[in-house]
């Protein structure tokens, strides 16, 4: 039995060690916003935030979350900074399908955390590792930059 915090809520959890953090919120907490994709951390569909730090949920074992708060997609608005991302997404019509778009929001706030005023590059940088299927790459650079200049 461990014990995580997850969203600002402590959870007692009964998993096995190696068990990936992306399983542990989705089939034991419920918290389906937070998305499979490839499994191999190659996608960002399953990007959280472990201690404010984006990280691949799919790969990232329960065990080595340790005492670090995770934020999900379903907290992520309940920041300033989070919210002004989400609305951003929403002005630019950012969301085709919607499936790597939790993954894409979590991201993009983890750089305008540690980058406030990103340049297309810095952009570019911090995202490459999010594969958007339909392609919308040039929508969520222009909400990166409204959610910036926003602040």
């Amino acid at each position: 039995m461990r014990t995580i915090l997850i969203n600002g809520e402590s959870h007692d959890v009964d998993v096995p060690d190696d068990m990936p953090l992306l399983w542990v919120l989705r089939d034991i907490l419920g918290l389906t916003g937070t998305k499979y994709g490839c499994g191999i951390a190659q996608c960002g569909a399953c990007t959280v935030h472990v201690a404010g730090q984006p990280a691949r949920a799919c790969q990232l074992p329960v065990s080595l979350v340790g005492d670090r708060p995770v934020t999900t997609i379903e907290a992520i608005g309940q920041t300033a900074l989070g919210q002004r991302v989400q609305e951003a997404w929403l002005e630019e019509q950012v969301i085709q399908c919607g499936y790597c778009q939790s993954g894409q929001i979590m991201a993009a706030t983890a750089l305008l955390q540690t980058t406030p005023a990103p340049s297309d590059d810095d952009i570019d940088d911090a995202m490459s590792g999010n594969i958007c299927r339909c392609g919308t790459y040039v929508r969520i650079r222009a909400a990166i930059h409204k959610a910036a200049s926003n602040a």
